[in-house]
């Protein structure tokens, strides 16, 4: 086996253990922390400052990860 043949098998494993690990962490935890307001559920606003509730996450601090998201859309439209 060429270096760079065991550099290629060497990187797709790892990219088929790093996508393996964010389907089970889709599964185990759905959730994951709001990107607007960093799992806190309020936000500042930009020009007094003055805290609100944040209203990407509906006063959560949790939003659908993107990988839950598309699992649930493929199995909506999958039979």
């Amino acid at each position: 086996m060429t270096p760079i043949a065991a550099l290629l098998a060497a990187l797709s494993l790892l990219l088929i253990v790093v996508t393996f690990c964010y389907i089970l962490l889709c599964w185990v935890r759905p959730f994951g922390a709001c990107p607007h307001c960093h799992g806190t559920a309020r936000t500042e606003s930009r020009f007094t400052r003055r805290t609100r509730p944040c209203r990407h996450c509906d006063h959560t601090g949790l939003r659908l990860r993107a990988g839950r998201r598309a699992y649930n859309t493929l199995r909506r439209l999958l039979p």
